[in-house]
Order: C-alpha cells, then sequence, then structure tokens
C-alpha cells in the first residue's frame, strides 16, 4: 500500500476534526501531499467518519488522478490540489463548515484580527474570496473554488503569505486551512473556528471593534512563528 504512514496521519487528522466538532456527517476533508513523490492522500468522498480507516484514503497524482485506492476520492480534490500546486510550502489541507467561520464566508466578510489569540495564529485577516461568477459555478467549479483562493492571496492588490494567513473562507462556501502537515493543517482549522467565534461577538459586542495594532500583531505573531521566536521549549 503506498503511503501508509501519510495515510495514518490523514486519518487522524480527519478525525481530529470530529473530535474537535468541526464537522457533522461526512461533512469536511482533510489532505496530505507527498512532495518528493508527488502523490496526495486524501478522505474518501461521503464516506462515515466512525468506519473510516487508513486504507480507505484515496491516492492520486499533482493532477488528481488516482493512483491507488477503490473508493472515489473526495468531491473538492481539485481545490486540494491546486492549492498544492500554487502554495508550495503547504503539505496538508483541510476543508470544514465549521459554524463560525463558515458564518463569515456566507457573509462574505473577512476575520478581522481582533486580539492575540488571533495573532498567535494568523498574522493579519483571514481573508475571504470574491465571489464565483455563474460560468464559474457551472464550469469547473470545485477547480474555481481553488483559484479563487489562489487570487487572493496572489492579487495584485493585496499579495500574502499563505503560511503566515494559513486560511482562507470562500465566499458563500466555507473555509479552507492548511498547514505544513496534516496535524497541523487540522490544528489551523481549529483555531480559525475559535477566531471566528469571537470575532463573532466581539462584533455582536461593538460592531464599531478596532483590530489590533500593527505593533501588538507583529508581536505575538513572530514571538510564535518568527526567526527569533520565543514562544515554548524548542
Amino acid at each position: 500500500m503506498l503511503l501508509s504512514a501519510l495515510r495514518e496521519e490523514v486519518l487522524q487528522a480527519n478525525l481530529e476534526l470530529v473530535r474537535k466538532g468541526l464537522v457533522l456527517y461526512t461533512f469536511g476533508n482533510a489532505s496530505a501531499v507527498d512532495r518528493r513523490q508527488g502523490l496526495v492522500v486524501i478522505k474518501p468522498s461521503g464516506v462515515d467518519y466512525d468506519v473510516l480507516r487508513a486504507e480507505d484514503m484515496v491516492v492520486t497524482d499533482l493532477d488528481g488522478k488516482i493512483v491507488e485506492g477503490k473508493l472515489k476520492p473526495s468531491s473538492d480534490l481539485d481545490t486540494h490540489t491546486l492549492l498544492y500546486r500554487e502554495f508550495g510550502d503547504i503539505g496538508a489541507v483541510v476543508h470544514t463548515h465549521s459554524e463560525f467561520a463558515t458564518s463569515f464566508a456566507q457573509a462574505g466578510m473577512a476575520i478581522p484580527a481582533f486580539g492575540t489569540t488571533h495573532a498567535d495564529y494568523f498574522h493579519g485577516p483571514v481573508p475571504v474570496t470574491l465571489p464565483l461568477s455563474d460560468e464559474a459555478i457551472k464550469g469547473r467549479y470545485v477547480h474555481e473554488t481553488g483559484l479563487a483562493i489562489v487570487a487572493r492571496f496572489k492579487g495584485a492588490q493585496a499579495k500574502l503569505d499563505p503560511m503566515a494567513v494559513p486560511a482562507c473562507l470562500v465566499a458563500g462556501h466555507a473555509p479552507f486551512a492548511w498547514g505544513k502537515d496534516a496535524a497541523a493543517a487540522a490544528h489551523h482549522a481549529v483555531v480559525l473556528e475559535a477566531v471566528a467565534r469571537m470575532a463573532y461577538r466581539t462584533l455582536a459586542l461593538n460592531q464599531r471593534a478596532e483590530e489590533v495594532s500593527q505593533a501588538l500583531l507583529d508581536r505575538h505573531y513572530l514571538r510564535k512563528h518568527g526567526a527569533a521566536a520565543t514562544y515554548g521549549q524548542g
């Protein structure tokens, strides 16, 4: 069986989404990439998490062609593979329909960086894509979803580092998050939902709430992720 260790990592990432309450029924999916072999491991489509096994994971190439697996891959495969092709540093992608992050996506709103909890993981607001056109929706919809995310990060007006802001909201749809590996991607998805919940409540308390200063944002993000990071035991 190809990539047995990576299959197990992807299984555990998918199950973490369930453990943390980010998915209902068969909503959501996680994948990871082996850059050396150019292969992706992803959750199969519509399989109940209660019966999901490592051997059920589907292996594809970076263009989405199935290399190994008896089940159909996630219906979001084309978004995952496009992100891997476009963002060379990411090692895993997670997609959920978690309640608060999805609420921001449905409202077409970025998640503002209101506090240091947000700044610990996201070096700025979590962006939202532009809505997909009717033509995109009727065409290669899942591929176009990935293009919308890439455009948000590589656009001329606001270039963003996908490793500094490891998530994006797809307008009218739901969030995608990513990381260096499957565990990190799932972790970011969990934190994304937490900061979305806090942002929602912040706006409920004060519709005119302002984001934290750049100095405070930098201080908290860089102490965990900067070249001279001081957080933790590393």
